[in-house]
């Protein structure tokens, strides 16, 4: 097996595993590894306590990385030319994969994380620009979905199974982000699934009538480019017979509890916390900061499209 350094990703999916008491050969087999692999990771970047914290063990990793490899010095001028994509909001792996792959510069994301922690530590503020700089999390378990039901949905197993491969684009997945709930003011978001393009509408009212005029109007900005548009099943979107009246589109809708059936969506709506937070009122939002928002994301290169940007892959189709 050849041997493939752990990601990120990889370690919080180690804690999960580890939490449900897998051995470490069951992990192994879970992420596709050399048991070997899973054992030495624990063993080197476990805490003191013996428990073994994702976020510290890339701290770890990085530190051991940073100390060991003795790169070669950036230059003031080229932190300059990180710092400019940085401040617009991108991540470190998205400048570092953009300056790859233009030529301009060899610099790994976890140098600029480091660079960036170390300018939050002199009174700089560039932390502030990364995605999660103010984010809270909670998690919670076993919630039971108390949302309504509607008969007579298209599942998602009813789509045509060229929609998975990407290969093709017209095909949308949609959402909403919900701003405070006293204010009840949410904004829909739509993305197309090959190119990550997204559009988003602004949601006075978080009711199933509001959202699809707004999805209608969505769709009709671009007439050509919907096919099929994917959702869950919250009970905003239980007017969608009203959207496939109007444009023609066709709607599916995901198996509940099931949201990686709708990644690029719920992936993109991530993104969009950055810019509008959880616990915060929307009621300020206008529909031309959700067009800059979606404009500013539009622009950002990314990885699974080769450090293309969406706006420009969706141009191309």
């Amino acid at each position: 097996m050849k041997y493939r350094q752990i990601t990120s990703g990889g370690r919080y999916a180690i804690s999960a595993l580890r939490k449900r008491g897998l051995s470490m050969r069951q992990i192994a087999a879970e992420l596709g590894r050399a048991h070997t692999t899973i054992s030495r990771e624990i063993r080197r970047n476990s805490c003191n306590d013996g428990w073994y914290r994702p976020f510290k063990a890339s701290h770890r990793t990085r530190g051991r990385r940073s100390r060991s490899r003795r790169n070669a010095l950036i230059t003031p001028e080229q932190w300059a030319v990180v710092d400019r994509y940085l401040c617009m909001d991108w991540s470190p792996e998205q400048v570092s994969g953009f300056l790859r792959v233009e030529g301009i510069m060899q610099i790994s994301h976890e140098a600029i994380y480091l660079h960036v922690w170390a300018d939050r530590r002199t009174g700089g503020d560039l932390w502030r620009h990364l995605r999660h700089a103010n984010k809270r999390c909670r998690k919670r378990y076993g919630g039971r979905d108390w949302r309504g039901r509607l008969a007579g949905k298209r599942h998602i197993s009813e789509r045509p199974p060229e929609i998975e491969s990407r290969e093709e684009t017209g095909h949308w997945e949609i959402d909403t982000v919900m701003g405070d709930d006293q204010a009840r003011h949410s904004a829909v978001t739509v993305v197309e699934r090959a190119t990550g393009f997204l559009q988003m509408g602004k949601l006075q009212r978080h009711r199933a009538a509001d959202t699809a005029e707004c999805c209608i109007e969505l769709i009709r900005r671009r007439p050509d480019a919907f096919v099929t548009i994917t959702s869950d099943n919250g009970t905003e979107f239980h007017n969608y017979r009203d959207v496939e009246a109007a444009t023609g589109v066709e709607f599916y809708f995901a198996t509940p509890h099931h949201s990686w059936e709708r990644g690029t969506n719920e992936n993109t709506n991530g993104l969009i916390r950055q810019y509008l937070p959880k616990r915060t009122s929307f009621a300020h939002v206008t529909q031309a900061d959700l067009d800059a928002i979606a404009a500013k994301l539009n622009s950002r290169p990314r990885r699974r499209l080769g450090y293309k940007t969406p706006e420009e892959c969706y141009a191309q189709s």
